[in-house]
């Protein structure tokens, strides 16, 4: 009798520890490929078009880095008026993409 009451609470410890395992939905990989693809430019750097979209679209907001990929495509980190931190992509004509 002792030998099926041990045999059934390993039985029912083994699946419970399988199933606490939680799963990884983002290991962030494709985070760092995208971080790969832009290199960090100065931002007296940036095309007029791209600061002057900035400008327009987001009034009051200041550039902390820039950063360009080989497309010509445009990374910004900014800070918003509202103090808030934000990262917008920009092509080198100052339209915003979506990435």
């Amino acid at each position: 009798m002792k030998k099926l009451l041990f045999a059934t609470a390993l039985a029912i410890g083994s699946l419970s520890a399988v199933s606490a395992a939680t799963a990884t939905l983002h290991d962030g990989i494709m985070s760092e490929v995208i971080a790969e693809d832009f290199k960090e430019i100065a931002v007296a750097d940036l095309p007029a078009a791209v600061t002057d979209a900035l400008e327009a679209d987001f009034a009051g907001a200041t550039i902390n880095k820039a950063y360009v990929n080989e497309k010509e495509e445009y990374k910004l980190e900014i800070t918003a008026a509202d103090g808030s931190m934000e990262t917008l992509y920009a092509d080198a004509e100052g339209n915003w993409l979506d990435m």
